[in-house]
């Protein structure tokens, strides 16, 4: 890490040029005549920007057998992924080497810098607790399986790890998400466990679970070496209260990490430092796209060389896995440019620009936190849209809100949060004058177990499924206030 960090374009380059010349015999390489491709500026020429949807068919022949299209590397495994509750599943194809130099390091890091940060860490004598994906492997073929990239981890754990993990795999992997929450409760109190993984929305349902059958509020009553909680997947502001009420004092360190379907991107190198180290060294080739460019008909991409701070950019990435130049959705700013460390600040298709108003997830729950901090509320779920123009009222933002322990006064949090938004986003504040295009948020609290529900209603329970945060349009939003 300490190469990298030192000499991070070097190390970069090195990834690059591995990546071509791994592939350059496959059907894709041979394409793009990746033979001939001497520097980033040949590759940019040559290989337009993919998502999913245009690799789509050769994944899907893949999945059927054949080899050697996207890497060399026979791919057996198929992450799963649908990210937030809508859209179709995507099969994200899951090679050896991301398998091993990339999911797996990014794992052994994690570990290998939080015991350096915690030299007096007793982690080792207990066990993990892997609150992982609600889909078990199943099976395209007799060659080919897939199943949530967590499940497909854990099948392929190495014997050290998985002696150390809980619960057994066939609770882990279970599919009815309810069921296995209940036996995972049960099975796991009896365990020493000193480390949990997991997404922490997903994690809280468990822990409340675990409490509820011992008639206690504070997990260390249930497990009192627990001093880690290793946590991805969404922004973790919303849920860290919760976590401080469940586990109380200073005992439970809490370390992010940026493990997405695609690859293990970043994870968090500083105790109490709320950003992450980019990791340059997985087999994963960074570019990066302006916020200004993207939805453009040829955005332009830059690398590492040319990023800068507190901006923000859409990740591009080639992979050993087979992607190439793909898209991944979300987008990050950096925070370090000496080291190069990051912080997750949305997804592309998340956002709310009804009014012109550019809102973006950071903006708002770096406004919900301190409308919960200057309130004493606590926010469980949310999330958020616009309510249009109607007759001679301007357009407005609705929230709709799970609170843990809600504010006295809402319309106090209303002007709190909005006020904050303001000096967050100068287009906000803008939109914002004189209430003539954009009225105050209107927040509207739900009783709790809405978004579980509504969850569940949709079959998107557990496992890397997320409550979408934002909304350019009202399908969200109508449908939880149907169900209210």
């Amino acid at each position: 890490m300490e190469l990298f960090m030192k000499y991070p374009m070097d190390v970069q380059n090195e990834v690059f040029h591995s990546l071509i010349e791994k592939a350059k015999n496959t059907e894709w390489g041979r394409k793009y005549d990746y033979k001939s491709i001497k520097n980033y500026t040949d590759y940019i020429e040559r290989v337009p920007l993919q998502d999913y949807e245009s690799l789509k068919d050769q994944i899907i022949r893949i999945k059927q057998g054949e080899q050697n299209i996207l890497w060399p590397t026979d791919i057996k495994w198929f992450a799963k992924s649908s990210g937030t509750t809508t859209g179709k599943s995507k099969f994200i194809p899951v090679s050896k080497e991301s398998l091993i130099d990339c999911h797996y390091k990014g794992g052994k890091d994690l570990l290998a810098i939080y015991h350096n940060n915690h030299p007096e860490s007793k982690l080792i004598l207990g066990k993990v607790l892997v609150v992982g994906g609600s889909s078990a492997i199943n099976s395209f073929s007799n060659n080919s399986y897939y199943g949530d990239l967590s499940a497909i981890i854990m099948k392929n754990f190495p014997m050290w790890v998985e002696q150390r993990r809980v619960p057994k795999m066939a609770i882990a992997i279970m599919d009815d998400w309810e069921e296995k929450m209940e036996k995972m409760a049960i099975s796991t109190a009896q365990e020493n466990v000193s480390n949990i993984s997991g997404v922490p929305s997903w994690t809280l349902v468990l822990l409340k679970r675990i409490l509820e059958l011992h008639n206690t509020d504070n997990i260390l009553d249930i497990w009192p070496k627990l001093e880690l909680f290793m946590h991805g997947g969404v922004n973790f502001s919303p849920y860290k209260e919760q976590f401080k009420m469940l586990a109380p004092g200073n005992q439970l360190n809490y370390y992010e990490n940026y493990n997405a379907t695609e690859g293990f991107f970043g994870l968090q190198d500083q105790s109490k430092v709320e950003e992450m180290l980019l990791m340059l060294d997985y087999g994963i080739f960074y570019e990066f796209i302006e916020k200004s460019e993207i939805g453009t008909e040829n955005p332009k991409t830059i690398t590492l060389e040319s990023v800068e701070l507190s901006k923000n950019y859409a990740i591009v990435i080639s992979t050993n896995a087979g992607l190439w130049r793909y898209v991944i959705g979300d987008t990050v700013v950096f925070t370090s440019l000496n080291p190069f460390r990051i912080k997750v600040t949305g997804r592309i298709t998340q956002f709310i620009n009804a009014f012109g108003e550019e809102l973006i997830i950071e903006h708002a729950e770096k406004a919900f936190s301190v409308a919960c901090a200057q309130t004493k509320a606590a926010i469980k779920e949310y999330t958020g849209g616009p309510h249009f123009f109607q007759n001679k009222s301007a357009g407005k933002h609705q929230w709709l809100i799970e609170f843990e322990q809600a504010p006295q006064n809402i319309n106090y949090f209303s002007e709190i949060f909005d006020n904050e938004l303001k000096a967050l986003n100068s287009d906000y504040e803008a939109k914002r004058v004189g209430d003539l295009v954009l009225g105050i948020p209107d927040i509207q609290p739900l009783k709790s177990g809405t978004f579980y529900n509504w969850m569940k209603k949709k079959n998107k329970l557990g496992g890397q499924h997320k409550i979408p945060r934002l909304s350019n349009n009202r399908v969200y939003i109508e449908e939880l206030l149907k169900m209210v």
